[in-house]
C-alpha cells in the first residue's frame, strides 16, 4: 500500500524532529487505530519500525489476537513482541492494565534502542477524555488531557478522527480486530463515548484543541511554579518553609504540591482533598498530609509529623 504524500505530510507534522536511524517503537494492539498508526509509520520510516502488542491476559482471546498481530507485522516484515505482565493485574482494572501497558512498553523499547514508542491515541480519544474530566471537575492538568508527548512516548494521531484512521485501514485492504471492551458499558470511557455518538453536534478535533491548549496552560503554570519555588521554598533545619502571600491560589496550590514531593516521596495529594487542607492552612490551622505537618500562618511551616501515640 502507498500512503498519499499528503497524508504521510500530515502524519509527520504529528511527529517531533528525528535526528538518527535509530528503531521506532510502535504499540499495535490490532485495532483499526494501532493498524493505522502502523501503517503510517511504515511509510515514513521504511526498515526502521519495530512493534509491540501487549497482552494483559485479561480476556480469553487475547493471546490469539496478539498472535494475529505478529503474523501480520511478520508479514510485512516488521519485527514484533508479544509483551506479557509478570503478575496479575490488581486494583482498578483499567487503571492497573494502563500502568503495566506502559512499564512494558518502555522496557521493550530500551532492548530495542528505539527513540519512542507510538500510540495510537486519537481526537476521539481525546475528546472523551476530557468530557469524562469535565464531569469530575478536573483542574487544568486533568483538563489537560492526552499529552502528544509524555517521556518517550508519542501521541502523532491527536488531530485525527477515528473515521479518517479506519479509512487508512480499509485501503490496505487489512481487517482490523476488536475489542469487546471499547463498547462495555461497565467502563466510563465506553459509556462517554456511547454519548459523544449520540451528539454530532459535539466537534471532537475541537474538544482536542482545547484539550491541547489546556496541556500548553499547564506546562506554563509547571514553569512558573518551578521559578517560584527557588524564591518561596526554603530548607531550614526542622523542615521547609513556604512563602504563599500574593500568589494566585493555583500558584499555592503547585507550591504545596512541589514542597510535599521534596519530603515524602510518592505523596501527591490532589482534588477536593487538597482543596480542602489548602482552606484549613490559609486559615492558620495545622494540617497532617500523609507523614507529613503543614501549619498555616504569614509562612508556613512543613515538618515531619509527630510519631501517632498509640493505646495499650
Amino acid at each position: 500500500m502507498t500512503i498519499a504524500p499528503e497524508i504521510l505530510d500530515r502524519f509527520l507534522n504529528g511527529m517531533p524532529a528525528r535526528s538518527d536511524d535509530a528503531p521506532v517503537g510502535v504499540a499495535v494492539s490490532g485495532g483499526p487505530d494501532s493498524l493505522a498508526l502502523l501503517l503510517l509509520a511504515e511509510a515514513a520510516w521504511p526498515g526502521q519500525v519495530r512493534a509491540a502488542t501487549v497482552d494483559h491476559g485479561l480476556r480469553p482471546e487475547s493471546a490469539a489476537e496478539a498472535r494475529w498481530v505478529a503474523d501480520m507485522c511478520a508479514a510485512r516484515g516488521v519485527p514484533h513482541h508479544t509483551l506479557t505482565p509478570e503478575t496479575p493485574i490488581t486494583g482498578s482494572l483499567q487503571a492497573g492494565a494502563r500502568r503495566a501497558r506502559y512499564a512494558l512498553l518502555d522496557a521493550w523499547r530500551e532492548r530495542e534502542g528505539a527513540t519512542c514508542v507510538m500510540t495510537a491515541h486519537h481526537a476521539d480519544d481525546q475528546a472523551e477524555t476530557l468530557i469524562m474530566r469535565l464531569n469530575r471537575g478536573a483542574g487544568v492538568g486533568g483538563l489537560a488531557g492526552i499529552r502528544a508527548i509524555n517521556g518517550r512516548v508519542v501521541r502523532p494521531l491527536l488531530g485525527w478522527r477515528r473515521a479518517e484512521l479506519q479509512a487508512i485501514v480499509d485501503a490496505a485492504g487489512l481487517t482490523a480486530l476488536r475489542d469487546p471492551s471499547n463498547e462495555d458499558m461497565r467502563f466510563d470511557r465506553a459509556r462517554f463515548r456511547r454519548h459523544l455518538a449520540d451528539a454530532p453536534w459535539l466537534d471532537a478535533q475541537a474538544l482536542a484543541r482545547s484539550a491541547a491548549n489546556l496541556a500548553e496552560a499547564e506546562a506554563a503554570l509547571g514553569w512558573m511554579a518551578e521559578r517560584l519555588a527557588a524564591e518561596r521554598i526554603v530548607e531550614t533545619a526542622s523542615g521547609i518553609t513556604l512563602d504563599p502571600s500574593g500568589l494566585p491560589a493555583e500558584l499555592v496550590r503547585r507550591l504545596l504540591r512541589i514542597v510535599l514531593r521534596r519530603r515524602e516521596s510518592g505523596l501527591d495529594p490532589s482534588g477536593p482533598a487538597l482543596d480542602r487542607a489548602l482552606a484549613e492552612i490559609a486559615l492558620g490551622a495545622q494540617v497532617s498530609l500523609g507523614d507529613l505537618l503543614v501549619r498555616g500562618g504569614d509562612i508556613w511551616q512543613i515538618s515531619t509529623a509527630p510519631p501517632r501515640r498509640t493505646g495499650i
